[in-house]
């Protein structure tokens, strides 16, 4: 047979070199396991990071409405400047909603959970929001406690998620 290319029964491409070493597919498994789970990890990182970046662009929109009545008490400037940020609202929402929807693939099911309470507490803020800029009664407290549920939603989000990452 020349040159000891065969031992045994196994082919040197199947086996270690050294007794008690596991055989290269084995080796080839392992490390596409390990790229999978790295590419995994790196798929529910953006997400999270996208969704956390969407989020921030929502609640800046929220601290605005603070802003605007800090600046015009309950007057028509600050009823129009509300009806403004509304707009901007909208246009932020559907980003939002999409990263939620990324997460909720990428799993895990409590970080995604995590993900939907944040939507959901952005859909109250929102429709706390239209209830101001029509100058109802109450709606602006109401809306104060809104935005408060959503950051409390975002913050245990990175929670979650900051959970999910250790775990991998």
């Amino acid at each position: 047979m020349g040159g000891g290319a065969h031992r045994g029964h196994g082919c040197a491409d199947e086996l270690g070199d050294e007794p008690g070493e596991r055989p290269r597919g084995q080796d080839a498994e392992a490390s596409a396991r390990a790229q999978h789970r790295d590419r995994v990890r790196e798929a529910r990182r953006a997400a999270y990071l996208e969704l956390m970046e969407r989020a921030h662009v929502m609640g800046e929109l929220y601290r605005r409405v603070v802003d605007a009545h800090l600046q015009h008490g309950d007057g028509d400037r600050f009823l129009a400047r509300v009806q403004e940020l509304r707009v901007s609202v909208r246009e932020a929402y559907d980003p939002l909603m999409r990263g939620v929807r990324a997460i909720t693939v990428e799993g895990p099911a409590e970080t995604a959970a995590a993900a939907r309470a944040v939507l959901t507490a952005a859909t109250g803020a929102s429709r706390s929001m239209w209830h101001v800029s029509l100058g109802e009664a109450g709606a602006r407290a109401r809306f104060d406690r809104a935005r408060e549920s959503y950051l409390g939603c975002l913050e245990r989000f990175a929670e979650a998620a900051r959970a999910a990452m250790e775990t991998f």
